[in-house]
């Protein structure tokens, strides 16, 4: 039975919908906005992943020279031996190595040779920490470094320096009778050379010799292993007394 003239159609019957125009119209709307939203996307993903990619970088980097510095800052003044006066340190540009307290989860007690050291790589110039356990030695004897990790790659480059208590800053710091008071790591933009601000300076805690920390006099305990590493063949006389005495 069809309904009388003039009256609404039943919305519950077939007739009701849209129309064809009308699908039309939404399907165009549509794909307008997925469009507008695949435009918006492909401009923000990239630099949503080079923002991560760089917090990350960031990240690594400050994890790296903070255990750089916490290693340097803890180096302790151990000679290779008995006879030795001088303390195990050796420090250039590129690499440095260093006595200090074994640490982390595997490490046996006592202490450990610890060495940053650049090495040459694939991808550019990369610092690489080792270590070993120390145990007393002839001069010269080679030690066998283990468990090489990476700490810092391209694009970044890590140079030191060291400075005593003159605070005179030296590229260089071997067969020197005490521990450097600073050591400066400079990290460098590897394509520009650039310093960067995150560079820092190591205090070493340590920079006295375990003989002297129990003299009366610690300077002069200092000035006269100075003096027995610069002038091996001088005796010291009545009027200076050794460090070790009390």
């Amino acid at each position: 039975m069809s309904a009388p003239p003039g009256s609404l159609p039943d919305p519950h019957s077939g007739e009701a919908g849209f129309t064809l125009i009308e699908m039309l119209i939404a399907t165009m709307l549509m794909v307008i906005i997925l469009a507008a939203l695949a435009t918006v996307t492909a401009q923000w993903l990239p630099n949503w992943n080079r923002g991560m990619a760089r917090i990350e970088r960031d990240e690594r980097l400050a994890f790296a020279l903070n255990r750089v510095v916490g290693d340097l800052s803890v180096a302790e003044f151990v000679p290779i031996n008995a006879k030795a006066k001088a303390a195990y340190f050796a420090g250039d540009e590129l690499g440095v190595s260093f006595v200090r307290t074994a640490i982390g989860p595997n490490a046996q007690p006592g202490l450990e040779i610890v060495r940053f050291q650049e090495v040459a790589d694939a991808g550019g110039p990369t610092l690489v920490r080792q270590h070993a356990p120390f145990v007393p030695m002839d001069a010269g004897f080679q030690v066998r470094l283990v468990d090489p990790t990476v700490l810092f790659g391209a694009p970044y480059r890590v140079t030191f320096s060291y400075a005593g208590t003159d605070d005179v800053w030296q590229p260089f710091w071997r067969g020197a009778p005490l521990l450097p008071s600073r050591i400066q790591v400079t990290v460098r933009d590897g394509f520009t050379q650039q310093k960067l601000a995150v560079s820092t300076a190591a205090l070493v805690h340590a920079d006295t010799p375990a003989e002297c920390v129990r003299a009366q006099n610690v300077n002069q305990c200092i000035t006269q292993i100075v003096q027995s590493i610069t002038n091996p063949n001088k005796t010291p006389t009545a009027t200076e007394p050794r460090g070790g005495a009390l």
